[in-house]
Formats: structure tokens, sequence, C-alpha cells
């Protein structure tokens, strides 16, 4: 078995994988990573901004996901109480995508997935990374395989970090498990059939301690997300004595928000609450650690935007554009030569992504505060279309373009 490789990527949801395609496409080794086996279901966002769909057309995925994504995503709500108040959700700058839609990650990243390996990634599924040491030109990757005993290294001059937001790298794990706070942002979700939900809205909603989100995806399935301050959640639960913690926050979000009612009143739940957390919004990208980061391992907003499987799939176009910018083999080693990619990535993604973190933690804080909310219901009240303006300011119509790549390199695979 190959243990040698252009690059190692850990994590093959949308990132990874995306950076797996265009690598390998350009003639790179990679081996992709991944402890879980999929399909599976995931806490996480399922909207894809229609900024995003001609990166689905690169990675080729495009008529797929056409085929089996949800409607088209073309209003947005706020829902708090009683109150749901609509708006027009902008159209997107590319003239043939102008709208956004939804999809299960069960099935996106399997398709992602798949894709990888056609383009000759080798992929490493399900195997867990116990240990990622070196540093830039020379990284060993040690893995442990679903079966008892089994271990592997992989070495490669560049490594990618593309893991989820609660899979962090065995050197991040300490940090992860600090002290456990009230103020802890725990998520939760699941999915409905036979909702009452309107085709084509996007509902945020607003409770005392949380935020959330709604929407009809593939299959007519309706996808309920929120997050949730740990303290309110322990409050609930203590109310409701034996009561699973997902049925404690579906309780409570039918009663906070009319809108969720009015939805979830005919339908029945397909399968039990996920849950996950706690989130940890922020930064983690840095020019100076040797560790390239895409998607979540590089930096998080609160999903109240929904713009993590945005910053997810432009994040690996960015790095990858300056990755494919060498033409020689030789560089890929280099120290310095990763150093100035790193230097130029970081500038980009934060060009890009700053302003939709800042935007989305002010979102978020309101959202979750009974005053706030208020205030957000007072303003969209009288001026509805500043949730039209919000998502333009959080990113919903412009996107990166794809890295140019090559099916036949400069250097065959596997030379030096």
């Amino acid at each position: 078995m190959e243990t040698s490789f252009d690059a190692v990527i850990i994590g093959a949801g949308p990132a990874g994988s995306a950076a797996a395609i265009w690598l390998a496409r350009a003639g790179w080794s990679v081996a992709l990573v991944e402890k879980q086996a999929f399909p599976r279901r995931k806490v996480c966002g399922e909207c894809m901004a229609a900024s995003n769909r001609p990166l689905l057309d690169a990675l080729g995925i495009g008529a797929a996901f056409e085929d089996a994504a949800g409607p088209e995503l073309r209003q947005v709500a706020l829902m708090c109480g009683e109150h749901t108040l609509t708006a027009d959700l902008p159209a997107a700058e590319h003239p043939g995508y102008a709208w956004g839609r939804a999809l299960g990650r069960e099935t996106l990243d399997t398709l992602l997935l798949e894709e990888a390996l056609a383009a000759g990634a080798q992929v490493f599924q399900p195997w867990t990374v116990k240990a990622l040491e070196g540093g830039a030109g020379a990284w060993r990757c040690e893995l442990r395989g679903a079966d008892a005993g089994a271990s592997l290294s992989l070495h490669s001059p560049v490594a990618i970090a593309a893991h989820g937001s609660w899979e962090s790298l065995p050197s991040e794990r300490p940090h992860r498990r600090g002290q456990r706070s009230g103020a802890d942002l725990l998520a939760f979700k699941a999915n409905f059939r036979g909702a009452a939900l309107q085709e084509g809205l996007l509902p945020v909603l607003c409770f005392d301690g949380g935020y959330g989100g709604m929407v009809v995806a593939d299959g007519g399935v309706t996808t309920v997300a929120c997050c949730v301050r740990r303290d309110r959640l322990e409050a609930w639960r203590a109310a409701s004595p034996g009561s699973a913690a997902g049925d404690v926050v579906e309780a409570m979000l039918r009663r906070a928000c009319g809108g969720v009612q009015r939805a979830l009143r005919p339908a029945s739940r397909d399968g039990p609450w996920l849950s996950a957390g706690p989130l940890d919004p922020g930064v983690r990208l840095s020019a100076t650690d040797g560790l390239l980061r895409i998607g979540n391992a590089a930096g998080e907003a609160h999903p109240i935007i929904g713009e993590g499987m945005s910053m997810a799939l432009q994040s690996a176009s960015l790095l990858c554009a300056q990755l494919l910018r060498s033409e020689r083999r030789s560089e890929l080693s280099a120290v310095a030569w990763q150093r100035e990619v790193s230097r130029r990535y970081c500038m980009q993604w934060r060009h890009h992504f700053a302003r939709r973190l800042r935007l989305a933690s002010a979102f978020a804080q309101l959202a979750m505060r009974p005053r706030g909310a208020a205030a957000l219901v007072a303003v969209v009240s009288g001026w509805p279309a500043v949730l039209t303006l919000g998502a333009r300011w959080g990113g919903k119509t412009r996107s990166v373009p794809a890295p140019f790549t090559p099916m036949q390199t400069t250097y065959p695979r596997g030379t030096s």
C-alpha cells in the first residue's frame, strides 16, 4: 500500500473532498483520511448557497446536485415568538445559478467522496488520526484502522486539516476538553416528514438562549437545526426529568416559535435528534503553524447565517489555487515555499470570510437574547429588506473561482 504522498488531507467532508479532487486532478498524489463511514447524517447545515453552485460544477457533481437537491431557496424569514417576518433572498451574481438549494449531508458528502476517488485520491476510511508529527515539508501522519491493531504511517510534504468542528486533531484535544461553561453552545438537528414549511423559505429562529433554522431539503424532508446554551438546556431538562435532550429541545422550539409549531404540527420526526458540541466559533488559521487549514479547521462562523458550506468549499478553492501555482515538484518540500503559500492563503481567507464571522457573531448574540431579539423584530417589521441585505452581507451572492486543475501537470504523479 502506498504510504508516501504529495498531500495528506485529514477529513473527507466538503472541504477535504473538494481539496482532494482539485489536487488529484492536477496530478498530485493525495491521501484523504476520514474516520467515519459514509453515508452518515451529521449535525451540520444542509443549505448550499447559490454562490457555490459553480464550484459544484467545477468539482464534477453539479448535475448530481441538481437532480437530488430540494427546491430553490428564494425567501428568508425571521421567526421569533408569534412573529414570522419574510423577505426575498438576494439572487446570486452568477447568471445560471441565482438561488441556493438544500441537500442532506449524507448525500452531498458521498457525492464528493466518490468524485475524489474517481480523480485518483487514495481514501483511508474509516481510519483515525492518532498523531500528526513533523512540519511543513516533512509530515508523518499516524493512523489507526477500524480493525483492531491495524495501523499505518503516511508521509507527505503537505498536510491539510479539513476536519469538522468536533473532530479535532490529537494535539488540539486537550484545549477542546477545557472546563465546561453554561455559555457553551450545543448543536441539535432532526429531520421531519410531512411538515407544513413553505418550500423555498429559509427561516431563522430566535429564542431565549439560542438560535436555529429550518429548510425543506431533498425528498421533501424538512430539517430543523438549532444551537442552545448549555445552561438553558440543563434548566429545560430539569423541568422535564427523564426526557431526552432532543425531545426537550423540540418542545422548547414549538413553544418559543409559533412558526415552528405550525410547521411541525402535521409532521412526524424521521429518526432521532442528533446532537454535538460545543461550538467553537472563531478563527483557527495561522500563517506560521505549518499546517494548512480549510473548512471549520480554519475558522468557524456562528451557523445562524448558514455559511458553513460556503466557507468549506470556498476555502478549499482558495488554498488549492495557491498550492497549484507551483510548477516544480521539488517545491512541495520547501519550507519557504509552503510559508509563502500559507501567507497568501491566509490573506485571502481573511479577505473573504472575516466579515462573515463578525456578522454571524453579532447576529447570534442578538438572536439569543430576549432584548436583542425584540430589537431585531422591531427593525425587520419596519424594514423587511434588512434580511435581504443581511443575506448579501453574509456572502450568499459571492463566490471564489475554482482553481485551475489541468488533468495532467508538468510532472507525472509519483516522480521527482
